[in-house]
């Protein structure tokens, strides 16, 4: 099945408790993203006051060993409200793929797994952020369906 996980991982759901490990995770994102950045301790800050219950976190863990399971990718969602429509809709605030355990479908089981609970909830759109020089993220998600709905825009002062 294309939205499973290969051999070896398994999905586990996270807790509140785990926000030192999201915060991790998110700074290993920005750091491959801008390598030239050195200080990113407002994330620590940012999982601090999102990551909730409301907030759902799921993460793979790649089974190392014969019991030893350590995670490799993560997928935080939460809420955003449309400000045309007003309604409420999924967004995904992280999804996270280790580089040495990307390129084989694990980046996709999550966002099927994001899909599916947004659906579940009754959601009709699910939104996320992609920094534009990310065209390998562009291209990933292009090809799952999603469109570039709007644009941020910028300006050093």
């Amino acid at each position: 099945m294309a939205h499973s996980l290969p051999d070896g991982y398994q999905f586990r759901i996270g807790s509140s408790l785990e926000k030192a490990r999201l915060s991790k995770y998110m700074t290993l994102t920005y750091q491959e993203l801008f390598p030239d950045r050195e200080d990113f301790s407002h994330l620590v800050q940012t999982v601090e006051n999102y990551l909730s219950s409301d907030t759902p976190l799921w993460w793979v863990e790649w089974t190392r060993e014969a019991s030893e399971s350590v995670p490799v990718a993560c997928l935080w969602m939460g809420n955003a409200i449309d400000l045309v429509s007003g309604d409420r809709y999924a967004y995904i605030f992280l999804l996270y793929v280790a580089p040495e355990h990307r390129r084989r479908g694990i980046a996709r089981a999550l966002m099927h797994r994001a899909e599916t609970w947004a659906a579940a909830r009754g959601d009709r759109q699910i939104g996320l952020q992609v920094f534009s020089h990310n065209q390998v993220a562009l291209d990933f998600y292009r090809r799952l369906g999603y469109e570039i709905q709007s644009f941020s825009v910028g300006k050093p002062l």
